[in-house]
């Protein structure tokens, strides 16, 4: 066996990464490579020799307090970027984990990997948010498939529902954990890095717990970007946002389920607490208001939903092309094809964006809307701005505890469920029929002396490669970053 993690998650130049690794064989190497654009070796070690680590059974909360095997002082040459750290020992196992350089310079913008959510949902060690757990550690190795897969769009969990035989045995037989599904980098962000870096846009990288930790991080840069699953966010994650945009700044979530759970970081970000719906667990909890309780954005004792962040909120969304959900047409109806997000694309009212790549999909953010004059306009129930424009929408359908998949928590409860007792007020069938059936929603709206741009789907990357979805997330990112179109 062999295993790794780097510390910190994400350095600038000069400063130091230290590579942990465990093996029970007698010597290993690793490989750095840096992900982007292309694939590009930036170092490869000589032989080191194996330590056989002591791994704690709480160490999915305590962390992998281990001995450093390598330290590396990031060169001022290296890109911001994801780089990517491959380890083999001499008994030939291999294992692989990352950290992200920063940038000193200004960028076209600002992409914060969702290492929080990838946090959440790793089981290496012990329980996650999903299998009983309620502390996790991002001191830790992160399970196989959360940084690489051969072939991603073949294991989406959005095609999942199709998987033949083969498929299956293939996942299996790489050795995937079963959560690398519904996280991690391989899904979706390598996929928007890629297609950007090509595109020709300069991008800075940060993680989670930057935005946490460093309240200037958006202070020179025109974007902030947020791509794939991105679901659990601290009140500092969302202040540091929110703010930038009150500034001036833009923000483009091309991510679903985006800041749905609040969580907070402890131990100088060695640790990360979430309650989820088991709020009565917090610590904090008294049944009074209280701003950084653990568990919905969207619940009374909170009272800030993330849609008067991203717009639209995952009460008024939930899962597309899974089980127990609706297909659609895979892609957006285009609403208000004049708007300048469809420049270039010739889509007209009723079209449908981004159908053939299954774009809408696996969890989807939307907001309560009527239809005036023939389009649909948001009431503001749910916290959305009245200034946000709907531009396309898709059918979506929120999981009650029954219809949920894999092996969770015996003390797991529905989202739909939690919704309805929490904003509905009950959890009867009345009040579940009422969130239900909610949608997928595309749109824009101002905020402050900025705006924000949200597809509110996880599965925009996979799209990328259409030529309608690639041309209005240029004319988003190019009219945020103060770029031409030859960008």
């Amino acid at each position: 066996m062999i295993a790794g993690y780097c510390w910190p998650q994400s350095a600038l130049p000069e400063e130091t990464v230290k590579i942990f690794c465990h093996t029970e064989a007698d010597t290993f190497k690793f490989t750095i490579l840096r992900q982007g654009k292309s694939l590009e070796k930036i170092v490869e070690s000589k032989t080191i020799e194996g330590i056989k680590q002591t791994i704690s059974p709480d160490s999915s909360v305590e962390g992998c307090d281990w001995v450093p095997s390598f330290e590396l002082v990031i060169d001022p040459n290296w890109k911001s970027g994801f780089y990517f750290v491959q380890l083999e020992d001499s008994d030939g196992e291999i294992s692989e984990a990352f950290f992200v350089v920063r940038a000193r310079e200004r960028k076209h913008a600002l992409f914060v990997l969702a290492t929080s959510t990838w946090n959440a949902y790793n089981t290496w060690g012990g329980p996650s948010y999903y299998t009983g757990g309620y502390v996790t550690s991002l001191k830790r190795p992160l399970p196989h498939g959360f940084l690489s897969k051969k072939e991603p769009e073949r294991h989406r969990i959005a095609r999942y529902k199709s998987w033949s035989k083969e498929d299956a045995r293939a996942f299996v037989a790489e050795g995937y954990n079963d959560w690398s599904m519904a996280a991690g980098w391989a899904n979706w962000e390598l996929l928007f890095t890629q297609w950007a870096e090509s595109s020709g846009y300069d991008l800075g990288y940060a993680v989670s717990q930057d935005l946490d930790q460093f309240s200037d991080l958006l202070s020179d840069v025109p974007l902030y970007i947020s791509v794939g699953h991105d679901e659990y966010w601290s009140e500092a994650m969302r202040d540091s946002v929110e703010d930038f945009v009150e500034r001036g700044g833009k923000a483009a979530f091309l991510s679903g389920n985006t800041s749905f759970w609040q969580v907070r970081f402890e131990n100088d970000y060695r640790q990360m607490r979430g309650y989820k719906a088991n709020m009565t667990k917090d610590p904090l909890y008294d049944g009074e208001k209280c701003s950084t309780l653990a568990t919905m954005w969207s619940d009374p004792l909170i009272d800030r939903p993330e849609s008067q962040m991203t717009g639209v909120s995952f009460s008024r969304g939930g899962y597309a092309n899974m089980p127990n959900a609706p297909d659609g047409t895979g892609g957006y109806t285009v609403w208000q094809p004049d708007h300048w997000i469809y420049e270039g694309t010739g889509l007209q009212k009723g079209d449908v964006l981004g159908g053939e790549k299954i774009v809408v999909g696996y969890e989807c953010d939307g907001c309560d809307s009527e239809l005036i004059d023939d389009k649909p306009i948001p009431t503001g129930e749910c916290g959305t701005p009245l200034d946000f424009k709907i531009l396309g929408t898709a059918p979506a359908h929120l999981w009650e505890t029954e219809e949920s998949l894999g092996n969770v928590a015996e003390n797991y409860i529905g989202e739909l469920n939690w919704v309805a007792e929490r904003i509905g007020g009950a959890d009867t069938p009345e009040v579940r029929k009422r969130f239900s059936e909610g949608h997928a929603v595309l749109g824009t709206f101002k905020k402050g002396k900025g705006e924000v741009f949200t597809v509110g789907c996880t599965d925009w990357a996979y799209g990328l490669s259409d030529r309608n979805v690639s041309r209005v997330t240029k004319n988003v990112l190019n009219r945020f970053a103060g770029l031409n179109e030859n960008v």
